[in-house]
């Protein structure tokens, strides 16, 4: 870590989310103080206890179309670090998740352009805003960070999860490169987790996504460290895929449908090939090269 981070105050919202609860725990661990905006009413409790037992963590109840929450939170932090969760009362994918999430990152990108203090803005955004694309109609080549996902290709095959993260990111990135604000962004891929659900959103197409190459997933810990690394390194820019595992071959569908279907096919990718890998996080893992993730303050 930078000596100049020592100390510093960054805010983490969606605080109540498997991400953001995590990243407020590494946070404070490496000597940070935390505001943990929390969306999710129902978990303002738990963090309110956590916030008695550590004075560097302070909660606030906010909503990500609440302005004034927004800036309340956000009020004197050197940093964002901001996820989209689902709401409670609607946990899939669909035309009106997908207008919530844009008016949120537009709204959050507001905030910090009105807030002085903010230096940098880490978007978690996802790998679906990057590899949908009609295969027949483009070159095929290996996706990167240049790529993002056809809005048109994701709307005509109702793919909901890819079309939200990209028209969210390109809504904060286009506000951020207007207003000036310092952001890089976290395309990650799918997100291990013991009660990962068949029902993800993030699933929705898994089939052509194994088949194209391109299915790729990431352990909470190893995303953690991604963007604690893209914040607290200087030279970080732009956008960095995010993955540590490549699902390409039967033996990771067999592993993954053991998890989400453990009497049933696997995700109908009865596949028995091996299909290249056509998806590159080169960019990510040479800025992490170098990153200790066991840093912490005494």
């Amino acid at each position: 870590m930078a000596p100049a981070l020592l100390n510093q105050t960054v805010c983490v919202m969606d605080a109540s989310g498997r991400l953001g609860s995590a990243l407020v725990h590494r946070l404070l661990q490496r000597g940070y103080a935390v505001h943990a905006a929390v969306h999710n009413h129902d978990e303002l409790q738990s963090f309110k206890r956590l916030s008695s037992e550590n004075k560097k963590l302070r909660v606030f109840g906010s909503d990500p179309l609440d302005y004034h929450s927004l800036m309340e939170a956000l009020k004197g932090c050197c940093g964002l670090f901001y996820s989209f969760e689902l709401p409670s009362d609607n946990p899939t994918y669909d035309e009106f998740v997908g207008e919530l999430e844009v008016r949120a990152a537009h709204n959050v990108l507001e905030a910090c352009a009105q807030t002085d203090t903010i230096d940098k803005v880490v978007f978690t955004s996802s790998a679906t805003a990057v590899i949908w694309r009609d295969q027949h109609n483009s070159v095929r080549s290996d996706v990167n960070e240049r790529n993002w996902s056809d809005i048109n290709f994701c709307k005509k095959f109702k793919l909901w999860h890819g079309l939200s993260k990209t028209v969210a990111e390109k809504t904060a990135w286009a506000l951020a490169m207007d207003r000036g604000v310092n952001m890089v962004s976290i395309n990650a891929g799918l997100l291990m987790h013991p009660n990962l659900s068949i029902k993800d959103p993030y699933l929705l197409g898994a089939a052509e996504m194994f088949k194209d190459g391109v299915f790729v997933a990431v352990d909470l810990g190893f995303l953690v460290d991604a963007h604690i690394c893209v914040f607290e390194d200087s030279s970080s820019y732009g956008r960095y895929l995010c993955f540590n595992r490549v699902l390409n071959c039967s033996k990771d569908v067999v592993k993954l449908s053991s998890m989400l279907l453990p009497s049933s096919s696997p995700l109908g990718l009865e596949d028995e090939g091996v299909h290249e890998q056509k998806i590159s996080s080169q960019k990510l893992s040479k800025l992490m090269v170098d990153f200790n993730s066991e840093l912490q303050m005494e």
